[in-house]
């Protein structure tokens, strides 16, 4: 895809690398782009690493086992009919250690779906559409879950991204019928839509869920100057006590990172020291500080 300005970040205990190695040798058109490593942080050297999956940008990091993955943000997989003898070796793949949560089976909205939750805690949907391989627009799709306290607010939640993001649209929206309680028919069972020209999904759920969002999935925003870490911040952080080192919660409790593009420079042409010291002035801050980054960085 093209330049990808939200990138999905997922939280590893130890397992980062051992993550990522899986997935690009697992799913097709997927590659490792590179890896660093963080000293000295709260959690030790954190060790962060970047890949992707079918040309869909990711970012893992190794910070200890601080933070739990859950479903209330999986990832969708769209794969053609021609694809699914390929497919059906992914899941059978990714369930080994790991757990169904909807068996790979045909539905009433698709011929070939299942969502199953990994042996690192990651959770992804696969599903089989009619259209071929080479049509398909967006082949990972993240989709949040809508649950608990915040059951009836995806569409809303739509709406406040929609505002908050350029390129930005709705692509479908569709509510449950009258016979599928209890979810309600003005609750969202699947809606899917556009920030920044990147694609995500959505629903409400009314059954009862042991989790919700945590930081074990955010995402990541990269921003091109201080003006749009500025912006960013102010729109999405509703939680001041979650607000630390580029990292914030908005008000349904998604978490989101906001960082400066020029970190991914720093980051994969630096030297250690001076990732030492880049790390040791980002960790004093709460939202970033380009200038003060780029004078550690640049600190003779």
């Amino acid at each position: 895809m093209s330049y990808q300005k939200i990138v999905p970040h997922l939280w590893f205990d130890t397992e980062a690398m051992e993550a990522a190695e899986f997935y690009t040798s697992l799913f097709p058109d997927s590659r490792m782009i590179n890896s660093n490593i963080f000293e000295q942080t709260p959690s030790g050297d954190a060790e962060q690493v970047d890949f992707e999956v079918m040309d869909y940008r990711f970012m893992g990091i190794s910070a200890g086992p601080y933070v739990t993955k859950n479903p209330s943000i999986s990832f969708m997989v769209i794969f053609s009919k021609d694809e699914q003898d390929e497919f059906q070796n992914i899941w059978e793949a990714l369930t080994e250690g790991g757990k169904v949560l909807m068996p790979f089976q045909k539905y009433d909205f698709s011929e070939l779906y299942g969502w199953a939750e990994d042996k690192y805690g990651v959770s992804w949907q696969l599903y089989r559409t009619e259209a071929p391989a080479e049509e398909i627009d967006s082949r990972i799709i993240p989709a949040m879950m809508f649950i608990n306290d915040n059951l009836g607010k995806a569409e809303d939640a739509m709406n406040f991204y929609m505002d908050i993001f350029n390129d930005s649209k709705t692509d479908g929206v569709y509510y449950y019928p009258g016979n599928m309680e209890p979810n309600m028919t003005d609750h969202i069972m699947h809606g899917q839509f556009e920030l920044e020209n990147q694609c995500f999904a959505l629903m409400d759920s009314a059954e009862k869920h042991e989790f919700n969002f945590s930081e074990g999935v955010s995402l990541l925003v990269k921003c091109e100057d201080q003006k749009e870490i500025d912006y960013y911040w102010d729109k999405l952080s509703h939680v001041p006590e979650s607000e630390q080192c580029g990292w914030l919660k908005d008000k349904y409790g998604v978490s989101w990172q906001i960082v400066p593009k020029v970190m991914d420079e720093m980051v994969e042409a630096g030297t250690p020291e001076q990732l030492k010291r880049v790390t040791a002035s980002f960790l004093k801050m709460k939202k970033f500080d380009i200038a003060k980054l780029e004078a550690a960085y640049h600190q003779s």
